[in-house]
């Protein structure tokens, strides 16, 4: 099945062994063995989940670093909305772009610009009459890896458009190559990203063969040097600006909103709840709905694992970016793109997304029914407490693992318990049966 890159990575050093991580994992990917964390990379996605949970800090992401733009002759920014939302409403989005300049960018590239593109090519797309619904956004990576590990059957439901910043990556490097006659490869482009799944998108791109972005930097990691940048006074920055619909994707029900003509509509977030909603479409019971926003982190991207500020707060203050940005463009009779180009969505080069079915229990249909039944036998004789105290995240994945070969029976506590209190009762029996010489000699020593 070929080798997986991973953002997400343990640190052995910081793990104590709890099972907080195990316990959250939407793909079962954790499990605790001798006193460690240890992640299935088959099943990872990089959702973040574990980096959120983990008192330990023993889960890290690793992205990119600014100074690697120093092997590019020009370097791009492409910066998420969220990142917005990391700083007060009196800080201008002016300032934040013209501070990453002030980091060593030759340019700035919104994202949100990528979003209104991507919204006008959704609207458009939902119209069609092939369309199967519920039609599932396909802009969260975390979402798109988890129906490809969980729901593989959903995959034909998924919206066959590339995320916003690939597509504003696509853009911006054709015309920066065209206008500085430079090659592609010249040039960097890096996006400052809220998660770590957005960083695997980019080794590991979905939907196509390589992705148009040359790397990503967490907004975590770029904070504090942006924070020491940021210019007082207003500053302007050459660069085409986004709307409000754009910025907006930031938050849950953003994309909804921007993509604006579809009424019967449902939006998820967080991951453990796009998994439950996604068990609904795959039983079939939501097929009234015409499409489905879904996010991985709870509020949508700005409550991304890799930002730095409360995702509430964070949520007040793009509210009132927002609100403010409207005003601006009505007084100003701004409107966002009416128009794009296929050219700009990749669609001539846009593969299938494949299916990543690891839940199975074995590619030989016989071994994986024979395993299916050990595992219900075993997981009779569990007790059904789910506590993890064993190292998986509950008593059916220890059944599985048991099944699979990687773990036994008296993993759990409750039956080891057992079989001590059996073999004790077994050493008193076999004492009584000893014969009365043995007896007296063993009182006599």
């Amino acid at each position: 099945m070929g080798e997986y890159f991973h953002s997400v990575r343990l640190n052995p050093d910081r793990c104590k062994g709890c099972v907080n991580c195990t316990k959250r994992c939407p793909t079962e990917a954790i499990r605790i063995r001798d006193g460690k964390a240890l992640i299935t990379e088959s099943r990872c996605i990089d959702c973040g989940e574990c980096i959120r949970r983990c008192p330990s800090h023993a889960k890290t992401a690793t992205t990119d670093e600014l100074s690697q733009l120093a092997f590019f002759q020009y370097n791009i920014a492409l910066p998420a909305p969220a990142l917005y939302a990391q700083f007060n409403p009196d800080t201008s989005i002016e300032s934040i772009l013209c501070g990453l300049l002030k980091l060593g960018f030759d340019e700035v590239f919104e994202v949100a610009q990528g979003a209104e593109i991507v919204s006008l090519a959704i609207r458009d797309y939902l119209k069609r009459d092939d369309v199967k619904k519920p039609a599932i956004s396909s802009a969260c990576p975390a979402v798109v890896r988890l129906i490809q590990v969980r729901f593989p059957e959903l995959i034909d439901n998924l919206i066959p458009i590339d995320a916003p910043v690939e597509v504003a990556a696509r853009i911006v490097r054709g015309e920066r190559s065209r206008d500085l006659k430079l090659e592609p490869e010249q040039i960097g482009i890096w996006f400052i990203t809220p998660c770590p799944a957005k960083m695997t998108s980019v080794k590991q791109p979905l939907g196509s063969e390589k992705s148009n972005l040359t790397g990503a930097i967490a907004m975590s990691q770029i904070y504090g040097d942006l924070l020491k940048v940021l210019p007082s006074a207003q500053e302007k920055v050459d660069c085409r600006r986004a709307s409000w619909s754009g910025v907006g994707w930031a938050m849950a029900g953003g994309e909804t909103t921007a993509v604006g003509t579809v009424i019967n509509t449902l939006v998820v977030h967080e991951i453990h709840n796009v998994a439950d909603v996604l068990e609904q479409v795959a039983l079939g019971k939501l097929k009234n709905i015409d499409y489905i926003e879904v996010l991985a982190c709870a509020g949508g991207c700005i409550g991304g694992p890799l930002t730095v500020e409360n995702r509430f707060v964070a949520e007040h203050r793009m509210r009132q970016r927002i609100r403010q940005m409207r005003e601006d463009e009505a007084k100003q009779e701004k409107r966002p793109p009416q128009d794009y180009r296929e050219v700009e969505l990749g669609v001539a080069e846009r593969r299938a997304i494949e299916p990543r079915p690891v839940m199975r229990l074995d590619e030989d249909i016989f071994k994986a029914l024979y395993k299916v039944e050990l595992m219900e036998k075993t997981l009779q004789k569990l007790p059904g407490l789910d506590c993890g105290s064993c190292g998986s995240p509950n008593c059916k994945a220890l059944a599985e693992d048991i099944a699979q070969g990687r773990a036994s029976e008296t993993d759990c506590v409750f039956k080891l318990r057992e079989k001590v209190r059996d073999l004790a009762w077994e050493m008193v029996d076999l004492a009584g049966k000893l014969p009365p010489s043995l007896h007296k000699d063993s009182e006599e020593d």
